[in-house]
């Protein structure tokens, strides 16, 4: 889709992301007012509001109630999780500790060789992060995994393990919640940041791997809700009357259905589920 395709509001959206990017703002940093922004761009402040929405969803800004607009953790983001997405099942979930299986090692051991001092302190601070509950532990300023990834100085790296965490965000709070000795999570976690500290590759790789076998171990042992049945058709004859129109031809006569009468203006659709 082309620029002169998009609508006012997208457009807006753009612009206020190249704000962030030419101003060099950083998460957590404030964005200007949605009526200072409506001056600098000459349109109305809901059209503004419109767009911060957008930027809202996936993450780029976020609203703080009585304080303003901020940047957010997707500014940077280039997969965003879809928001539909079935809830987690056993298999799902162990998808994803395969995933991080084959990548986190390797980069736990990338992290040790290199050791950025910044992103190596902020990984002591993340390590608290297996203490918290499980959904709050995604909120937490850093995750501790990401952290550990960003020590390796590969943004792509880092990138990668934020992307899978974050497009996987509900598979990730089913691990914590059946992987839930948050003091034994939280003593690998030091372990791994001890390893990486001392620059020791590969006891970081040893020890994260040993981290998540372990995780996989506690997804297979774990009680999953059983999954809702499929509803792909069956290939099995079935007894049940058909709806679908038939070819053979039928000696009942032929109704012809009344009229019925239009509904009431003010008919509303059952509620939907709310999930």
């Amino acid at each position: 889709m082309s620029r002169s395709e998009l609508s006012l509001s997208e457009r807006l959206a753009d612009n206020i992301v190249e704000i962030i990017r030419s101003e060099r703002l950083g998460r957590g940093d404030a964005l200007a007012s949605s009526r200072d922004l409506a001056r600098r761009f000459g349109v109305t402040t809901p059209t503004v509001r419109e767009a911060l929405r957008r930027l809202e969803a996936t993450g780029v800004v976020e609203f703080r109630h009585g304080s303003g607009t901020y940047v957010g953790p997707g500014i940077g983001r280039r997969l965003m999780a879809n928001p539909h997405l079935p809830r987690s099942t056993r298999a799902s979930v162990l998808e994803l500790v395969e995933a991080r299986l084959v990548l986190e090692p390797a980069v736990a051991a990338a992290a040790a060789n290199v050791r950025m001092a910044e992103a190596v302190r902020e990984l002591e601070h993340a390590a608290s992060n297996a203490l918290h509950p499980p959904e709050e532990s995604l909120r937490q300023s850093v995750h501790f995994h990401v952290a550990l990834a960003a020590a390796s100085g590969n943004t792509l790296l880092r990138e990668a393990v934020e992307a899978l965490l974050q497009v996987r965000a509900r598979d990730q709070v089913e691990i914590r919640h059946r992987y839930n000795d948050r003091a034994r999570d939280h003593a690998e976690h030091l372990e791994i940041l001890e390893a990486v500290q001392d620059g020791d590759a590969a006891a970081a790789e040893r020890l994260t791997r040993t981290h998540l076998v372990a995780i996989r171990e506690a997804v297979l042992t774990a009680d999953f809700p059983a999954e809702a049945p499929s509803d792909e058709p069956s290939d099995e004859p079935s007894d049940e009357p058909s709806d679908e129109p038939s070819d053979e031809p039928s000696d009942e006569p032929t109704e012809v259905p009344a009229d019925e009468p239009d509904a009431p203006a003010d008919a509303t659709l059952p509620d939907g589920d709310q999930r």
